[in-house]
């Protein structure tokens, strides 16, 4: 195996996500964003907070337009990635994305990292030999995959409610409107939250990790973070495969200056949605 010529530092840098993934994931930022900030708004309507916050976007009325618009675009991010499993499944036969080392599906393995993690923690054991994805990795994919199809599906009931109408039962309205801002909470709370610590704010990527917007990191740190997926890429001859140029400067400083905001305005939210959850 022989490995990419080191760049002008000596780190020698290697593609995590290609270009797809990491527009399908900005895509999906603003909209989650988006969706929030004209939301939650709209579900304390009563707080003043929230009148404050809707004004920015010209009231209640034009904060529920928005979100429409903000929905549409996590509606084709979602359709976007969906078609592109299908393209790798039947299309590419790349089976490996239902079950192996490069899976987001859980498998027996990632228990026993959680387990080995958590011994970690306490010092009480070596710290997981974790592969491309891990445990924690796959749990925010799947909990963002089904609350997209919960949050969206009862979201397209109560955007058309005379069109569904026809085929559903009354009753079932409100159980959608209960669905949707109990499931929305939940996904504002996790995201901004967990989400947001376990990508950015642990203490090992703190204050930003780039990675999701510049699409490569260094090998060293792919070593340190994943021994297990380097093992096999090495195993596999790879790593060269997947050497890239370093980052621009420009681009690394526009990531750090979009994650910023979307972490602070994630938190400023979480913030206002416990207080009127408290109170």
């Amino acid at each position: 195996m022989t490995e990419k010529a080191p760049e002008a530092d000596g780190t020698i840098w290697v593609r995590r996500f290609d270009r797809f993934d990491r527009s399908l994931h900005i895509l999906l930022m603003a909209s989650f964003l988006g969706l929030s900030l004209t939301g939650v708004p709209l579900l304390f309507s009563d707080r003043p907070w929230a009148a404050s916050l809707s004004r920015l976007f010209g009231g209640f009325r034009s904060a529920a337009t928005l979100h429409r618009v903000f929905a549409t675009g996590m509606l084709v991010c979602f359709g976007s990635h969906l078609a592109r499993l299908a393209k790798r499944l039947f299309g590419d036969k790349e089976y490996g994305i239902l079950w192996g080392p490069s899976s987001l599906v859980p498998q027996p393995r990632d228990l026993t990292d959680l387990v080995q993690h958590v011994r970690w923690f306490l010092g009480r054991g070596e710290r997981p030999r974790f592969e491309r994805f891990t445990y924690w990795e796959k749990f925010d994919y799947w909990a963002v995959f089904w609350g997209m199809g919960i949050i969206g599906g009862s979201g397209l009931i109560l955007w058309a409610p005379k069109l569904w109408a026809r085929f559903l039962p009354g009753d079932l309205f409100n159980v959608a409107l209960l669905v949707h801002g109990e499931e929305a909470l939940l996904a504002v709370v996790f995201i901004f939250t967990i989400h947001f610590f376990n990508g950015h704010l642990r203490p090992e990527k703190f204050p930003m990790d780039t990675v999701i917007f510049t699409g490569v990191l260094p090998l060293e740190e792919l070593k340190h973070e994943r021994p297990a997926e380097y093992d096999r890429l090495v195993a596999e001859g790879g790593v060269e495969r997947l050497a890239s140029p370093a980052p621009t400067a420009d681009r690394v400083r526009k990531s750090r200056i979009v994650g910023t905001i979307a972490v602070s305005l994630g938190l400023l939210l979480v913030a206002f949605t416990l207080i009127a959850l408290l109170s």
